[in-house]
């Protein structure tokens, strides 16, 4: 994909430069020195690309991913001044079934922590895990995304390649619904326990509550964050496997106005 070392000595040694940027299908990826300066460009480009649709909308639709390669982003996103936040509705694209109503884990208490109760936003749509009818739950949320089309989806990428919590068992490219019930890949739930967001396997949801892929897809803008080294094999895999669901962050490749920003841990497969 690369010459040896060719971005690696482009990222130290040209004059002001600071990013690596490059094309693989229709998806624009970026390569920075650090997760920080990852996160500083990737707010910056949402910033804009939110101040651009409001210059023609009165309102528009955002989802969010909850996961740690979001928190650098999110922390820069929501110190931007120039963004008009009471235009917005905020989703956010997963949720696991059964934590308690308070867990931190949980992805929508993340979200609320991390920035849906830091900015004043028109309106917040949770996903409810703890729904007795989880049928009812997901046309419930669907429904939502009908009535509030999506303009931007920031988004990150799970290390077996999974979006939202499409992992490769369940995710589907042409799925008919936008909402459904998914049973997590043993992979995935490891995940969670490698980032420390649980102390067990044991103690991961098996089961969740996730926005399909043809309902990200459906978006205008695709803001994708994947930093670090546990993501370094989904990101070489990203860019360079066959486009189908056995990864299913591969059909980024095919998403016009999408773009993949990674630190260098995250690129160092791609030599």
């Amino acid at each position: 994909m690369f010459h040896t070392q060719s971005w690696k000595e482009m990222l130290y040694t040209e004059t002001n430069t600071n990013v690596i940027t490059f094309t693989k299908g229709m998806l624009k990826v970026k390569i920075f020195h650090d997760r920080e300066e990852m996160g500083k460009e990737a707010a910056a480009n949402v910033s804009d690309t939110i101040r651009q649709l409001l210059k023609d909308n009165e309102e528009i639709n955002i989802i969010f991913a909850a996961a740690p390669s979001q928190s650098d982003f999110m922390k820069e996103l929501i110190t931007d001044k120039r963004i008009r936040w009471e235009k917005i509705n905020a989703f956010h694209m997963d949720e696991y079934i059964g934590l308690e109503k308070d867990a931190p884990q949980g992805f929508g208490n993340f979200l609320r922590k991390r920035i849906f109760d830091k900015v004043p936003f028109k309106s917040v749509h949770y996903i409810n895990g703890l729904s007795e009818n989880l049928s009812e739950e997901c046309d419930r949320y669907a429904g939502l995304l009908n009535q509030y089309p999506v303009d931007i989806v920031c988004l990150g990428i799970g290390e077996n390649g999974h979006i939202a919590f499409n992992d490769p068992p369940v995710a589907d490219f042409n799925d008919p619904k936008l909402v459904k019930v998914v049973e997590l890949e043993m992979a995935c739930r490891q995940q969670q326990v490698n980032e420390n967001l649980f102390s067990g396997i044991e103690l991961v949801p098996t089961h969740a509550v996730t926005v399909t892929i043809p309902a990200l897809l459906n978006a205008e803008y695709m803001f994708c964050m994947a930093p670090a080294k546990n993501k370094a094999k989904a990101v070489y895999r990203t860019l360079n496997d066959e486009i189908s669901e056995k990864c299913p962050a591969t059909i980024l490749r095919t998403k016009e106005d999408a773009i993949l920003y990674l630190d260098e841990e995250s690129a160092s497969f791609l030599d």
